[in-house]
């Protein structure tokens, strides 16, 4: 039968799971990010006796394993195998924290004279913090990296917290909410001790400056998005299309021709709507005889998806591009509605050749996921997606194991017809927008949840960053929702603000402070239907800020190294100050000895 403390331990990790997985859409229970990690910690501190690192892994293997699996269940629209296999491979980060605490970090095995006072209670704190933060950074990283809900993204939604990210990114805020909830931990042992033992309650600074940290974060996130919202920009209009389209997996359920269509009525009637209101608003200011100038809303871009038409673009290598009828011709009906907009969009290219009579596609061609900015006279300049999507995209290692294709397309339930080619540009693509040169950070589909590839793109230039995705492989799951949410701290890191355009959802503008509310009227700059989802055919016409000397962030100087830096420093410091008795070397022999001499 199981002991008492072994059940404690399963409920501990159940609601720690259960916890954390809540924090992020569609729940976003953003109250618990300050007590998930609670039972965690109690669960791996108390463990005793022999193999404490191997029982710490575990434990937090298991909570791991409980709160990912249900924050990627929506990878199961795709492939059942998904969301089992990436939430093992995920609750390896949480085990390898939990062999720490239970072992070389724990602070309820402390020996050879080690005290239990608030100054050890915020040495323990900062350690498992700065390591949990370092584990997160971690999994950004290995094997491409997939750092999808971190833990501090449990504030996409609380701006006046989530402004720290500028100083250390998302796992900083993690950092943060560890460190609170292990000082919590601490400090409630020590007074409960106290008080069983009859003794005089123990000192608990400790908990005040961990309060007084978090109120100081707090205070820098209020400054942070007054000083924001105070600096010189230049205003920017746009209209993001979003059409809905369903799919089941990578395969598009409607013809070619219907999707050419959708995009065509939906920008028209947009446009045609936005003509109008501009014509009622000129009528009105000539009769009241305004001599003020009258604000158009003519949008100065028009956004849609990734690889929003089915045709492809040709471009060779020495810059001209070609593209498919059905793609010219949508496009020529558009711009006929009048508008001096830049059209950008996503688009399958493909390399090409010029030959006497035109471009064709070379032989063995290399293929891009790739966005394209087509201005009013059809210059075009184009960005190639760096961060392919494994086994959407590319698999990795094909050649090595055949069989990993078979793999593919039982789970996918089609073909596997090739990869695409990852991009190398990491310039950003430059336009002209009321005289000024304007950057676009370009993102396709969850680059804009790679925080380490967009701080490549920024200058010390007015920029704005457009992510083109198309969530619609995940139907109406969590996944579009969970993809906004670590989104917008792109634009809280770098301080630049943000146009997402997708086929499902979330479309929206977003600002430097992580903001989706219009500058002016207020209103909510996202397209939702009535009950907050995203799955719906729409347009919305945005307006955004963008800072002609835009901030230059801590983390955008030093991104991950910072938080790399401090998990090093934790672990030399739990090496060099452990809290766990190690016995010198002369112990050892005598215990070696009393082993060798025979029994009485």
């Amino acid at each position: 039968m199981l002991r008492r403390a072994n059940i404690l331990r399963l409920i501990a990790i159940l609601v720690s799971g259960l916890m954390t997985a809540l924090l992020f859409p569609p729940f976003s229970f953003s109250m618990f990010a300050w007590i998930c990690m609670i039972p965690l910690l109690i669960a791996v501190w108390s463990i005793d006796g022999k193999h404490r690192a191997k029982k710490g892994f575990l434990i937090g293997y298991l909570a791991g394993a409980i709160s990912f699996g249900i924050q990627v269940s929506w990878l199961s629209t795709v492939s059942w195998l998904g969301p089992i296999v990436l939430a093992a491979y995920l609750a390896i980060y949480w085990g390898i924290f939990g062999a720490f605490a239970a072992s070389l970090g724990n602070p309820w095995h402390q020996k050879n004279g080690i005290s239990d006072t608030p100054a050890r209670s915020l040495f323990n704190a900062f350690t498992h913090a700065a390591i949990f933060a370092g584990l997160e950074v971690a999994r950004g990283w290995v094997f491409t990296g997939f750092s999808w809900n971190g833990l501090g993204v449990a504030f996409h939604e609380t701006l006046a917290m989530s402004q720290v990210a500028d100083l250390l990114g998302v796992a900083g805020l993690s950092l943060m909410l560890v460190f609170f909830q292990a000082v919590m931990v601490q400090c409630a042992r020590r007074l409960i001790r106290a008080a069983s033992e009859g003794t005089r309650r123990p000192p608990r600074w400790d908990f005040m400056v961990a309060s007084l940290a978090i109120g100081a974060l707090l205070g820098y996130g209020i400054l942070r998005i007054s000083l924001e919202t105070a600096k010189p920009s230049v205003s920017l209009k746009a209209l993001l299309v979003q059409i809905n389209i369903p799919h089941e997996g990578a395969q598009v359920l409607w013809p070619s021709e219907q999707v050419h269509l959708a995009y065509e009525e939906e920008t028209l009637e947009a446009l045609k709507k936005i003509a109008d209101q501009d014509e009622k608003n000129l009528q009105a200011a000539m009769q009241k005889s305004s001599e003020g100038e009258v604000a158009l809303n003519t949008p100065d871009w028009v956004l849609w998806p990734e690889t929003a038409l089915n045709g492809r673009l040709l471009s060779t290598a020495d810059g001209q591009f070609g593209s498919y009828r059905e793609n010219i011709d949508t496009i020529s009906r558009v711009r006929e509605a009048g508008g001096n907009f830049k059209l950008i969009y996503g688009a399958v290219e493909i390399e090409g050749e010029a030959r006497e009579d035109g471009l064709y596609q070379k032989e063995n061609a290399r293929i891009y996921n790739s966005i394209v900015v087509e201005t009013p006279t059809g210059d075009i300049q184009t960005f190639r997606k760096h961060h392919l999507v494994i086994f959407g995209e590319t698999i990795p290692l094909l050649d090595t194991f055949p069989f990993l294709k078979t793999i593919y397309e039982q789970q996918s339930g089609q073909k596997y017809y090739g990869s695409f080619t990852a991009g190398n540009s990491l310039e950003p693509l430059e336009v002209d927008h009321k005289g000024q040169t304007i950057q676009i950070i370009p993102t396709v589909c969850f680059e804009d949840t790679v925080p380490r590839l967009t701080r490549q793109f920024i200058r010390n230039a007015p920029q704005i960053i457009v992510n083109l995705t198309n969530d619609g492989w995940f139907k109406t799951s969590q996944a579009a929702a969970q993809h906004f949410a670590n989104s917008r701290f792109r634009a809280i890191e770098f301080r630049r603000p943000m146009l997402r355009c997708a086929n499902t959802g979330v479309s929206a503008a977003i600002t430097t402070t992580g903001s989706t509310v219009h500058p002016k009227t207020g209103k909510n700059q996202a397209i939702l239907d009535e009950t907050g989802k995203s799955f719906v055919r729409d347009n919305l016409l945005t307006e955004l800020s963008i800072p002609l000397n835009p901030s230059t962030t801590l983390y955008s100087v030093i991104g991950d190294w910072g938080i790399i830096l401090l998990s090093l420093i934790a672990i030399g410091i739990s090496f060099a100050f452990p809290n766990q008795y190690r016995p010198k070397v002369h112990d050892l022999n005598d215990r070696l000895s009393r082993r060798k001499e025979p029994r009485k």
